[in-house]
């Protein structure tokens, strides 16, 4: 959050700032044992841009109407714009310290900005060609799937904009496995109703944060120490797969020790999971009969988990 010296609060900016650039330069990643992610080729490097700045010299647009500093937001809106024509880089970490570090540059007088941006993500269409279908180039459709996001927030140094905290994320992952889950063995009292469950249908929303120990490596993916949030989805994946777990926090704790062990460059990694398991109507036999569900009624179950490389030092052996 965006605060003066004083201490005090103070911030205005614009958000939903639909971002969509065309033919930036391609992402390249190393390859990981969980994923086939190998890059992007960017034709369409789309994101929903959030901006705000803050600043001594616009305490007074504050407490006494004078706005003789104040860059307006729609003129935010139109700089992000038209500089995201002159970004020459691959990731949305890339694009936010540009973008940051050319506001600066024109405004003088702003001493801080907190920017973040979700990713719109768009596919590749199958199109038929000489032996069988192939990626489109040319069409894309718009994905609702998770989306990659990114935030930081950046001061004016002595020497040029510094970046004074980080996040990198993926968010709206939903997950269903439909056998290899349970949930058994917790407190049960007067209050409790959940009947205890060997084997269930499991179907997760997740939102996976983490941080860099250098947040230069989240800025230079030609150095090869990026990490792309579709390897970071297809982990989870894997370990969804992998593993039978009794529980959720279980289930994050084995995504945070894989995806902590695979990338030795990250610090932290955090999750924000929602249980969204389907009520059963028909029970299946077993993990292979067929079974009918439905929507769970609300209220909703949540988890909140953060990790350290502190933690895998009890790693399982099979998570490397």
């Amino acid at each position: 959050m965006l605060k003066l010296s004083s201490g005090r609060t103070l911030y205005y900016g614009k958000g939903d700032v639909l971002v969509y650039r065309t033919h930036a330069k391609p992402l390249e990643t190393l390859p990981i044992p969980e994923s086939p992610f190998a890059g992007n080729k960017n034709v369409i490097f789309a994101h929903n841009v959030k901006f705000a700045v803050s600043g001594e010299s616009l305490l007074a647009s504050f407490t006494e109407g004078e706005n003789g500093k104040v860059v307006a937001t729609d003129s935010m809106k139109n700089f992000l714009l038209r500089q995201a024509g002159s970004f020459e880089g691959s990731a949305t970490e890339e694009l936010l310290a540009f973008l940051s570090g050319r506001f600066l540059e024109r405004y003088s007088h702003i001493d801080a900005i907190e920017i973040s941006a979700d990713r719109i993500p768009f596919q590749s269409a199958l199109v038929p060609g000489p032996g069988g279908f192939y990626d489109s180039s040319l069409v894309f459709r718009r994905s609702h799937n998770e989306c990659a996001s990114a935030g930081l927030e950046i001061s004016r140094g002595e020497s040029g904009p510094q970046i004074v905290s980080h996040w990198c994320g993926l968010s709206d992952l939903q997950l269903i496995k439909v056998s290899g889950s349970s949930f058994y063995g917790f407190i049960r009292d007067e209050y409790t109703t959940l009947p205890e469950t060997r084997d269930r249908p499991l179907f997760i929303f997740l939102d996976i944060l983490w941080k860099y120990e250098d947040v230069g490596d989240a800025l230079k993916p030609e150095a090869g120490r990026y990490v792309a949030a579709e390897q970071i989805r297809d982990i989870a994946h894997n370990v969804f797969y992998e593993f039978a777990t009794p529980s959720i926090q279980y289930l994050i704790w084995l995504i945070g020790q894989r995806i902590l062990t695979r990338f030795p460059q990250l610090a932290e990694v955090r999750f924000e999971s929602n249980n969204r398991t389907w009520e059963t109507v028909v029970e299946p036999l077993d993990g292979q009969s067929s079974g009918v569900f439905t929507e769970p009624r609300p209220p909703y179950g949540f988890q909140g988990f953060s990790m350290t490389r502190g933690d895998l030092m009890g790693a399982p052996e099979n998570l490397s």
